[in-house]
C-alpha cells in the first residue's frame, strides 16, 4: 500500500493536534519509519531527478513542521550542530549514516556516543542535542523539522572550540 506525502503530512498533523511533547514526537517517528519502509514513497520522492541535499516536500501552516528529503552523494562529513530552537527526526531511507552525539565539557567538544543509522532506522534529536552525520557513500534521508530551519540561526561547531 502506498504511503503518500499527503497521508504522511495528515498523520503528522493529526498527532500534533491530539498530543504534545514526547508523545507527539514518538508518533511522528513512527510515520517517518513508515515512509522509510514504503517502496512507493521512496521511489516517488527519491527519483533519479532528486539529488538535493535539502528538498522541502511539505510545510504545515498551523504547526510549522516540515517534511524534507536529503540526498548526500558520495562521502559527506557534517559538522557538529544542533537545530537551534527546534527538534528534528531523521529517518534513514537508503545507505548508512554514522551519527555522533557531542557535549561541551569544560569548553571542549567531546563525543559521547556514535551509532549507525541503517535503512528504516529513525532517530529523534530534541532541542540542543549536538550531533554530526557522516556518510561514506550515497545516502538518502527523510527528515521532519519542528519548524522550517532554512535561515534559522543555530549552532555549528568546529574543532577545537574557540
Amino acid at each position: 500500500m502506498s504511503y503518500t506525502i499527503e497521508k504522511f503530512a495528515e498523520d503528522c498533523r493529526c498527532s500534533l493536534d491530539r498530543y504534545s511533547g514526547p508523545t507527539a514526537r514518538a508518533a511522528l517517528c513512527g510515520y517517518v519509519k513508515r515512509a522509510c519502509q514504503n517502496h512507493d514513497f521512496l521511489s516517488t520522492h527519491f527519483s533519479d531527478e532528486n539529488n538535493s541535499p535539502r528538498k522541502l516536500l511539505y510545510e504545515d501552516e498551523v504547526h510549522g513542521f516540515c517534511i524534507l528529503t536529503h540526498v548526500y552523494e558520495g562521502t559527506s562529513n557534517g559538522k557538529p550542530h544542533d537545530h537551534g530552537p527546534s527538534w528534528a527526526i531523521y529517518g534513514q531511507a537508503t545507505g548508512n549514516t554514522k551519527m555522533t552525539e557531542w557535549q561541551i565539557v569544560d569548553g571542549e567538544l567531546v563525543a559521547i556516543r556514535s551509532y549507525d543509522l541503517e535503512p528504516g532506522d529513525v532517530y529523534l534529536y530534541n532541542e540542543g542535542i549536538i550531533h554530526s552525520p557522516q556518510q561514506l557513500k550515497t545516502t538518502r534521508l527523510i527528515r521532519i523539522e519542528g519548524i522550517n530551519l532554512h535561515g534559522v540561526t543555530r549552532a555549528w561547531y568546529d574543532f577545537p572550540l574557540a
